[in-house]
């Protein structure tokens, strides 16, 4: 069969990552389509073909015979334009990694960490992205995306990292080291729910200083203000405990939020993965105390 003849590249991965996974949806996720995207690849491949490689139930995909024996080759060759691409671009490519993930966590949790990462790892490359808004622009671009959202925001293939809960901090001394939510500036990230109306709602109290509060569009900003004696800056546990624990900021309230959005991993798909991946994956499973987070297969 000639070049010109093959079928479009879209088509063949869309059918692997649903034979793979035995769900559109989920084939959908890694490839970053929509379901009925997927799907129709795999009927124009099936057209082209002239053979129906799954049988569509109602709630799972099953290969047919001419599915399952056209699978095995078609994942041997991407393997092997994996591999060979590695060996054109180097061997060290392996080595470095591309990680998407906000500004908040890239300084407050993993800057901090860093130093065990590479010691752990000297080889490692790192290059962090963080996007403060719009993260779907870049994130195909991405090796390895860490976000922060709703769950039911996420897709099939993110792996939830840590809950947390939400609840104010300030300077050590901050009006002398006793606050008054009455008087003391007000701080806070824009577009998430931890916000000190949701906070005052699970006190069972009712917050009346919304047009009073300070919005920053990263908790960067928000919580580096309260650091420096500004005022008061909603968080969660993630992004300080540090920064309690070496008395950087204090919880001047013990009560404490549930917090709706927690952090996300998005591992690569099996025929991205890499040296870097693997230990970076490897690396921060063992941080948050789970198993290594392999990537989906």
């Amino acid at each position: 069969m000639s070049q010109s003849n093959l079928p479009p590249l879209t088509w063949l991965r869309a059918f692997e990552a649903s034979a793979r996974h035995l769900s559109f949806t989920r084939a959908a996720a890694e490839l970053h389509l929509t379901q009925s995207a997927v799907s129709q690849h795999v009927r124009s491949l099936e057209s082209y073909l002239g053979r129906d490689l799954f049988l569509r139930k109602t709630r799972a995909l099953e290969l047919t015979e001419d599915g399952g024996n056209y699978l095995p080759s078609l994942r041997e060759a991407f393997d092997l334009i994996a591999s060979s691409t590695q060996a054109f671009i180097g061997a060290d490519k392996g080595t470095n990694l591309t990680l998407q993930c906000n500004m908040a966590f890239s300084v407050f949790w993993l800057a901090p960490r860093l130093k065990q990462l590479y010691e752990a790892y000297p080889w490692l490359v790192l290059n962090i992205v963080t996007p403060i808004w719009d993260p779907e622009r870049h994130a195909s671009n991405a090796t390895i995306e860490i976000r922060f959202g709703r769950p039911e925001e996420m897709s099939a293939t993110a792996r939830c990292l840590a809950t947390d809960r939400c609840f104010p901090v300030c300077s050590p001394d901050y009006q002398e080291g006793a606050p008054d939510l009455e008087t003391a500036k007000l701080f806070d990230c824009a577009g998430t729910t931890a916000t000190w109306s949701t906070w005052y709602k699970t006190r069972g109290e009712t917050f009346h200083r919304d047009d009073e509060v300070n919005l920053a569009s990263t908790y960067v900003i928000a919580i580096a203000a309260a650091m420096r004696g500004a005022g008061l800056s909603m968080a969660h546990d993630l992004l300080v405990r540090d920064l309690l624990e070496d008395g950087s900021l204090a919880r001047p309230f013990q009560h404490s939020a549930p917090l709706a959005e927690a952090y996300f991993l998005f591992p690569p798909s099996a025929h991205a993965q890499m040296p870097a991946s693997e230990a970076f994956l490897n690396w921060i499973g063992e941080e948050f105390g789970s198993n290594p987070l392999k990537s989906a297969r």
